[in-house]
């Protein structure tokens, strides 16, 4: 059985077919630029910081302490998709709060050199609540949701699957 992880969350925010593609780990293609991409941010941005951090089945990109609060921090190549990269930190710390960890998250678009505070309050845990279990329901079904075009496609990685 998939477990949810923050990944499955901004694919779900993104595209469900895309989130039912990677939840049986079908990759995208691996050689797209955009994806080259964000493994280049990842990799060289926020030095500093400890990157990559594994916490049962979710991986933070950053974390750190800010006035003694744990920061978890979400690295993004643009603010396009911000309510998908919002949802996907919210779900960390969701996932946290739940293991009796308060943390605060902040979204960075080292490009945009812009940072932007993320809180988990009584609405967002209602919104992952429902999230994850529409997550659930999706990669549970036998077959992938039908192709919807959207904006996201022209640089997707999954894009010679859903169009060839």
């Amino acid at each position: 059985m998939v477990e949810v992880n923050g990944t499955l969350v901004w694919y779900y925010m993104i595209c469900k077919r895309e989130l039912w593609l990677m939840s049986r780990n079908i990759l995208p293609d691996q050689f797209d630029e955009n994806i080259d991409f964000g493994r280049f941010l990842h990799e060289f941005t926020y030095k500093k910081s400890k990157k990559e951090i594994a916490f049962g089945n979710v991986k933070f990109d950053l974390i750190y302490e800010d006035n003694d609060k744990l920061v978890i921090g979400e690295t993004k190549k643009s603010s396009k998709f911000f309510e998908a990269s919002k949802m996907q930190l919210l779900f960390y710390l969701y996932y946290l709060n739940n293991s009796g960890i308060n943390a605060e998250g902040v979204l960075h678009y080292p490009e945009e050199r812009k940072k932007i505070k993320i809180f988990l309050d009584e609405n967002s845990r209602k919104e992952m609540d429902f999230v994850i279990k529409d997550i659930l329901e999706i990669i549970n079904e036998d077959k992938p949701p039908e192709v919807v075009k959207i904006n996201f496609c022209k640089n997707c990685g999954y894009n010679e699957y859903c169009f060839s």
